[in-house]
């Protein structure tokens, strides 16, 4: 079992200061852990905290497809903030720094946002109604394009229309720092709150300068799809981040930090906006390590202070000084299956999770006590363990792929014309972890027939399992490889919707998307119940994806550091960064 403990010396003992984070003690042990974390006054503070992730960070953009599988929510929660962040709980938590949402009266679902008066960008340009216009126009999939087949597809590359697609219309005047949102009848959507959150809202301005389309409201509005095109190609990709070659103008900031550089050296370094309008930062400079960074070196030559990472991703480092804390994260660990090429038939899908040890692989790698009180093997996709659904829909499993079946699944592989002799696992690396899972898998499966390659690599994207690279991918919720997940449904869901951008497997099966669309607005219990039900019914004969646990987090923060606390959400330890202190 995952447990909280202080290391002194390389040795790990148990902590007196902290407490084991489980079930419903989650974030009342989280906050507690904050208020520990040195508490003391004494010390000369620190002006710099190095903050490793267990992620790259290859965008500004954790919008589109390939931002939220990267480390941008962890990294610009504090850049890019929004009208809530997902806070510890895995809540939408509302931020009145950056304005507030009030629900309107009327027959649908109506939110006036009012952007607080003095908010402004890095840059000296003013945050307007514009900001959440194009957020809206960018995430609803409501403009679309021909692609090479003649099909029409999104002109945005979005990760998620969730909620946004539900927006009806949005009145704003250009400019203006309210606006009122009016979402379509009969789409109360019950996530409403966490729209327009922390990273959603990109910089309108800075679309506007760069494609010439100066008025990005009227263009929406009018749905001027040729102007729109332009402002879709430079969201998909102006904002992508190589290191040492930023053209900051394009980065500005509405948070209390702004970037300063990027370069693999020196890391992804934030300094406090002298803009910011509200609270100044308790500490002026922030280095955010992706995972490129060599982390244990890092650690050991004194350059973090703050690491989170999947437990057992790491190897080798040297806790020694760090007060260290293990929790189950909202991120289940899981296989995202292709529905094409060695997996094209469910048959063979349903062979490969059938030789899986997910009994095994939960005990070994996952947490005895999970949010919502769960353990084990995860069963479900996308029905939260905290929900009163959750044992239900999870019973749909019915114990058929907790061990491995080798009879069962060389079976289901009979069935098939051209069995998957050969599965390419694929995930981000190096990542000591992971390689282990599929070592088991290989092991496990090799009796049935089923030969697993690992594929994980420093380069890897989920994108390759669209490309036909690989045939798995071992990731977290939505496929992302390290931070993921809230106490909601809605990102694990929509990650199994056809046409969205976050279901890199491309599964598509009309009735789990008529489904998924009922659960975004009903918060009925029966009727839950009974669809959480029946979409786990089709998607464990299907099988498109195979939960495994929920992923056990390792944060660590150096003693001496003040607010430091969990959140083992999308999030990560960084929700606060404005407000660690640390002191040597």
């Amino acid at each position: 079992m995952p447990e909280t403990h202080n290391t002194r010396h390389g040795v790990p003992v148990r902590s007196g200061r902290t407490a084991a984070v489980t079930g419903a003690g989650l974030v009342a042990t989280a906050l507690l852990a904050g208020l520990l974390v040195g508490c003391s006054e004494e010390g000369e503070q620190i002006p710099s905290i190095g903050y490793a992730i267990d992620n790259t960070v290859t965008t500004y953009n954790a919008n589109s497809a390939a931002g939220a599988v990267s480390g941008a929510r962890q990294a610009f929660a504090r850049v890019l903030p929004g009208f809530t962040y997902t806070g510890p709980e895995g809540g939408s938590v509302a931020d009145t720094d950056i304005g507030t949402a009030n629900l309107m009266p009327g027959e649908s679902l109506t939110v006036r946002y009012e952007l607080n008066p003095d908010s402004v960008y890095s840059d000296g340009v003013p945050t307007s109604c514009d900001d959440l216009v194009l957020a809206w126009a960018a995430n609803s999939g409501r403009f679309t394009r021909p692609n090479d087949e003649g099909a029409m597809v999104p002109m945005f590359d979005a990760a998620s229309t969730a909620g946004y697609s539900d927006i009806d219309r949005i009145d704003c005047r250009t400019g203006a720092k309210d606006a009122v949102v009016t979402f379509k009848p009969g789409r109360n959507v019950i996530d409403w709150k966490s729209l327009f959150g922390a990273t959603e809202m990109m910089p309108a301005h800075v679309v506007a300068g760069a494609t010439g389309i100066f008025d990005i409201v009227s263009a929406v509005q009018n749905s001027d799809n040729v102007a729109m095109a332009r402002v879709a190609d430079f969201w998909n990709g102006a904002w992508t981040m190589t290191p040492g070659n930023l053209d900051l103008s394009l980065f500005p900031a509405s948070g209390p930090y702004k970037i300063e550089s990027f370069s693999a050296e020196d890391g992804l370094v934030l300094v406090a906006n002298d803009r910011w309008w509200g609270n100044r930062p308790a500490t002026s400079r922030i280095v955010v390590w992706p995972k490129v960074s060599d982390v244990r070196s890092k650690v050991a030559d004194g350059s973090v202070e703050v690491l989170d990472v999947a437990t057992g991703s790491v190897p080798d480092v040297n806790f020694d000084g760090f007060d260290v804390t293990e929790v189950p994260s909202f991120s289940v660990e899981q296989f995202i299956l292709s529905t094409a090429g060695v997996f094209e038939d469910p048959a063979g899908r349903r062979a490969f999770a059938l030789c899986l040890p997910r009994e095994e692989m939960a005990s070994k790698f996952g947490v005895a006590s999970g949010p919502g009180g769960t353990g084990g093997p995860a069963d479900t996709r996308f029905t939260p363990p905290g929900s009163l659904v959750y044992r239900s829909a999870a019973d749909a499993e019915g114990g058929r792929y907790k061990r491995p079946d080798t009879q069962a699944s060389a079976a289901a592989l009979a069935e098939i014309d051209n069995p998957p002799a050969s599965v390419r696992i694929g995930y981000l690396g190096p990542d000591p972890r992971r390689a282990a899972i599929v070592a088991d898998v290989a092991a496990a499966c090799a009796p049935a027939g089923i030969t697993v390659q690992d594929a994980g690599s420093p380069d890897f994207t989920p994108f390759m399992l669209r490309d036909g690279q690989v045939d798995a991918v071992l990731a977290g919720t939505a496929s992302a490889p390290g931070a993921a997940g809230t106490a909601a449904d809605t990102t694990a869901m929509y990650a199994l919707r056809s046409g969205i951008g976050s279901n890199f497997g491309n599964y598509a099966n009309g009735r789990i998307d008529e489904i998924v669309d009922q659960l975004a607005v009903d918060s009925s219990i029966a009727d839950q119940l009974a669809l959480s039900t029946e979409a786990e019914n089709i998607l464990w004969s299907e099988m498109p994806t195979v939960p495994l646990f929920h992923q056990p987090r390792t944060i660590a923060f150096e003693s001496g550091m003040q607010a430091g606390s969990a959140n083992p959400t999308r999030s990560g330890a960084g929700w606060n960064m404005d407000r660690w202190i640390f002191r040597r």
